[in-house]
């Protein structure tokens, strides 16, 4: 650390931060005898704690979100710079950042061509949902305003994304939710035999179980279908071979808006600058978030085609015919600010490029782990993404208890390696080991955190 701030400085700061701050995710009771973690300062890859403890970070910010590491004084002065010409106005009216970023993002994405600035990944998804269902009332009657959503994927916190939300646990005690939000069955292969499943052509056959709740509910009832291209909080998930050329067929047959949100895996986290891209797929709308600008100021996007906008303006004598909507802070100019440098960092660093080859690195140095230790069921991911599921044994598959699983995450944060698990979103199923460390990661980097997990599955689990 810079020693900016002294020992009595940041005391006071815990006190103050006891005392206050309702942290998100995690329980409170423990801070009554504990102090709470500050994370005071962050370089590259690596963050210091109140006690100047330095933590290797695998998770990029502990939620995916850190693309390009941290302390990049590029982007701070663009914000800076930015703020004191014009820190804001409403999304009603433009901004030189919100243009320039538009016109830069829809460069990196064929097809699509307008782009709708929020704050949140939630607040996205939220305004993807009422498009879908004021289409359902412009275009249908108000009938074709369902929206299925995938069993494990994950798309907010608000009560909507919550309704098009499929872990359960992350969901309970929040009803009831919006009605209209259907749920179609995940694209796990490894537990293909909890479904009943073929082994051989799964991806087809898990595409074809959309199809039947499609045939269930009624085509003309179902206007969208969101999912996210690699299943992110739900077990790192990658979708198999042939699920998504079958995906985009069925929304094609029956007229369904094809959504993919890539909060997570949006801007470079999968080795291309969105996760669909490395499937051939054509959405109708994308919505990102985390990685668009690194952190380093609020931002989320809804982007959708041309076709999905100009229904919003087919009718100019209609005061009902448009999108009336906002998001007061989608019109802060630090966001598009902050992604234009963010973006600009990715390509000329060859981020992607870095991303793909260190994705191949890292999931051979977890095979190789899951050879030395049998707990590790199956190894996934795509880029910098990754997933190990922990198993009880591999002939049964049986997932490992999720306090087991954490006791890992624990033992590597007290080695300083920072690394994520599913946690109290999937019942029975919380049992995933998670990496996504900044796009910046190198091999050294990558080692560190393999032996960090190598230790620490060694001593719980022998």
């Amino acid at each position: 650390m810079d020693g900016t701030l002294t020992k009595n400085d940041l005391s006071h700061v815990v006190e103050a931060d006891r005392a206050h701050v309702w942290h998100h995710l995690i329980q409170h009771k423990p801070f009554e005898t504990n102090d709470p973690r500050i994370i005071v300062e962050g370089k590259g890859m690596r963050v210091w704690d109140q006690k100047g403890k330095e933590h290797l970070d695998a998770v990029s910010g502990g939620v995916w979100t850190v693309n390009v590491g941290y302390g990049r004084e590029s982007i701070a002065k663009a914000v800076y710079d930015q703020l004191l010409k014009l820190n804001y106005f409403a999304g009603s009216a433009g901004s030189i950042p919100g243009a320039l970023f538009s016109e830069k993002l829809i460069s990196k994405m064929p097809g699509m061509t307008r782009v709708y600035y929020t704050n949140s990944g939630s607040e996205a998804n939220e305004k993807a949902f009422k498009m879908i269902r004021q289409i359902a009332h412009k275009r249908y009657g108000g009938t074709k305003h369902k929206i299925l959503y995938r069993d494990r994927d994950y798309h907010g916190t608000t009560i909507g994304c919550l309704s098009a939300g499929g872990q359960d646990e992350r969901n309970a005690q929040y009803g009831p939710y919006t009605p209209g939000f259907v749920r179609v069955p995940h694209c796990l292969e490894y537990r293909a035999g909890d479904q009943g499943a073929p082994t051989e052509n799964y991806g087809e056959w898990a595409a074809d179980q959309i199809e039947q709740v499609i045939l269930r509910e009624g085509p003309d009832t179902v206007g969208g279908l969101c999912l996210e291209p690699v299943t992110a909080g739900g077990g790192v998930i990658t979708p198999p071979q042939g699920y998504w050329d079958r995906v985009q067929e069925i929304c094609r047959k029956y007229d369904i808006l094809l959504h993919i949100d890539e909060v997570v895996c949006g801007v470079g986290r999968t080795g291309t600058w969105f996760g669909y891209q490395h499937y051939g797929v054509q959405p109708d709308m994308v919505t990102m978030a985390k990685g668009v600008a690194s952190g380093y100021a609020a931002i989320a996007c809804l982007v959708t085609t041309e076709d999905v906008f100009s229904m919003f303006k087919d009718n100019a004598d209609d005061p009902m015919n448009y999108f009336r909507d906002i998001s007061t802070f989608g019109g802060c100019t630090a966001g598009p600010a902050a992604a234009l440098e963010n973006m600009r960092i990715i390509e000329d660093e060859d981020l992607l490029g870095n991303t793909t080859a260190m994705g191949h690195y890292m999931l051979d140095q977890l095979h190789a782990l899951a050879d030395k230790h049998s707990v590790i069921g199956d190894v996934r991911g795509k880029g910098l993404f990754l997933g190990a599921e922990l198993v009880v044994d591999r002939e049964s598959r049986k997932p490992m208890a999720e306090k087991r699983v954490q006791k890992v995450v624990a033992d590597c944060m007290q080695q300083g390696i920072i690394i994520g698990a599913t946690n109290r979103s999937l019942p029975g199923y919380n049992n995933t080991l998670c990496f996504s460390p900044a796009l910046i990661a190198t091999k050294d980097d990558i080692d560190q955190i393999i032996a960090s997990v190598d230790e620490s599955l060694g001593r719980e689990f022998g």
